[in-house]
């Protein structure tokens, strides 16, 4: 099945899918699996996601609020004081007549599942909710995303993060993922958001053990039945660790190969840490395709 090629996004614009894009990571927490830290405070934040965009990242998904195994949740206030003016300080940046083409052409994405802190931030200029929740932490999401009609990143996961990796169980992984997309779109578009408007995420190692991982990706393709655009974030995660034993500073060139491989199987939006890495990668994916083949 030929991927979808375009996501609708806030204010009726839309996103160009037809061929891989990619999501940079903009981390605004003190505790992020990743680079927890780094980028805590909103000056340098800012001018990490900057530095993304002129790497190649179109979407630069801001997040206060880990969600790594074992996380715990923060509250809207302390959530707000991170990433608002993250987002106010790229929305200026891009909307500037200054700005470098690659800037004044980025989308921001508040990475969050609280509605009040969708609320805010698509007032300050973020274009995509992206959700590891379904709307199911909390419900009142559902109304923003009516509201608003963003894109919105529909992720699975089973269970919260603060214990997800603690049982997680499946009869058929993939099966049970389709499923929970079918029942959540249906309750999105009751809500007043168009399909079109919606990403799948199969969220890896949310709620999952290296398995059921692996049976996801090996078989991606089949939530592009669905008729929606795929994201996948495999960005330096466990699963490597499961998988070969690899710590989290040698996982970078295992997550680029399986981001030109889930590209080339039709993953529209590549959720990476290594932007300049990922912007090669998808080149050369580029470069090699076969001719005729579709534009996946």
């Amino acid at each position: 099945m030929r991927p979808v090629s375009s996501l609708r996004i806030k204010d009726g614009r839309w996103i160009d899918l037809s061929n891989p894009v990619i999501m940079g990571v903009v981390n605004c927490t003190p505790d992020s699996f990743y680079d927890g830290g780094l980028h805590a405070d909103p000056d340098s934040a800012l001018r990490h996601g900057l530095l993304l965009a002129s790497q190649g990242a179109l979407i630069l998904d801001v997040g206060g609020e880990s969600t790594r195994p074992g996380s715990r949740p923060v509250s809207v206030h302390q959530e707000l004081e991170r990433v608002l003016p993250v987002v106010r300080g790229l929305s200026a940046a891009a909307a500037s007549p200054e700005a470098e083409s690659s800037v004044a052409s980025s989308i921001i994405s508040i990475d969050t599942t609280k509605s009040a802190v969708a609320a805010r931030c698509l007032q300050a200029g973020a274009s995509i909710v992206n959700d590891v929740s379904g709307c199911r932490f909390d419900p009142e999401l559902l109304d923003v995303l009516g509201q608003f009609k963003p894109g919105y990143v529909l992720m699975h996961a089973q269970g919260r993060p603060e214990s997800m990796q603690q049982d997680p169980r499946y009869d058929d992984v993939v099966d049970e993922v389709r499923r929970f997309f079918e029942h959540r779109m249906d309750a999105l578009v009751r809500s007043g958001l168009p399909e079109e408007h919606v990403v799948l995420d199969p969220g890896i190692g949310f709620g999952k053990r290296l398995e059921h991982n692996l049976k996801l990706l090996r078989n991606i393709e089949v939530f592009q039945e669905l008729g929606r655009p795929i994201l996948v974030g495999i960005s330096n995660k466990s699963l490597w660790k499961g998988l070969m034993e690899l710590e989290l500073e040698e996982r970078g060139t295992v997550s680029q190969v399986a981001a030109a491989l889930l590209a080339s199987r039709g993953v529209r939006i590549h959720r990476m840490h290594d932007v300049s890495a990922t912007a090669r990668t998808l080149r050369v994916e580029r470069a090699l395709r076969p001719e005729g083949a579709p534009t996946c």
